[in-house]
This record gives structure tokens, sequence and C-alpha cells, in this order.
């Protein structure tokens, strides 16, 4: 099952890790990305948007239109969502121009400390 891992992480640590993985050339079983903060998570992964990838999970490649229709919302407003996790990573667009969630999970990971 493909995974991805959101986290929230200081961006050195993200980096490192990122450079460990590259140096070993072995294949990750999940993908990562990393937010700098609980509320940059929060800020990208609204409600709405989570509800858009629970719609996309497993449907294959579809247009904006229809991500709309299965959410029940206006275009205008799905497609400024889209590009929303497009530019987080979340989201790939094919060679059509259809949108795909290419995982089939989504861990979400980070820990609240005490001050």
């Amino acid at each position: 099952m493909k995974t991805v891992i959101l986290d929230v992480r200081d961006p050195k640590e993200a980096m490192t890790d990122f450079a460990q993985v590259w140096n070993s050339n072995k294949q990750q079983k999940s993908d990562r990305i990393s937010f700098a903060s609980p509320e940059l998570l929060w800020k990208v992964l609204t409600a709405k948007r989570w509800e858009l990838l629970k719609a996309l999970c497993g449907a294959g490649p579809i247009s904006i239109r229809e991500a709309a229709r299965r959410v029940e919302r206006d275009v205008k407003g799905v497609h400024g969502d889209v590009v929303a996790l497009l530019e987080a990573g979340l989201l790939d667009r094919t060679e059509e121009g259809a949108i795909v969630f290419p995982y089939e999970a989504v861990k979400v990971e980070f820990l609240l400390r005490a001050a």
C-alpha cells in the first residue's frame, strides 16, 4: 500500500533525513511531506481539502469538474483547493490534465510538547 506521511518537523531535520535517504539509494515504503509547524499543516490541509482527498483516494485520474461533483462543491472552489494540494505535493496532474491522488493512505504525524 502506497502511503504518504504528513509530518511536522524542523526544516533542517527534514533535509538531513532527505539527504540520508538520497545517499542510501534505498526504496522507501512511503513518501513523506514535512511542514514546519502544525499551523502550516492545517493551513494547507483544511477540512474541505481533506474531504477532497478522501473523494480522490483510489479514484484514479479524474477531472476537476468530476472531483467537484463528488464532493458536491462548486468547480471554482475545488480548483483553488486542487492548486494548493498540487503545490504541496499531495496531488499529481496527468499529461491529459486530470488530477490524481497517487496514494492509498495518508498518515499524519506530529507531536505536541509542553512549553
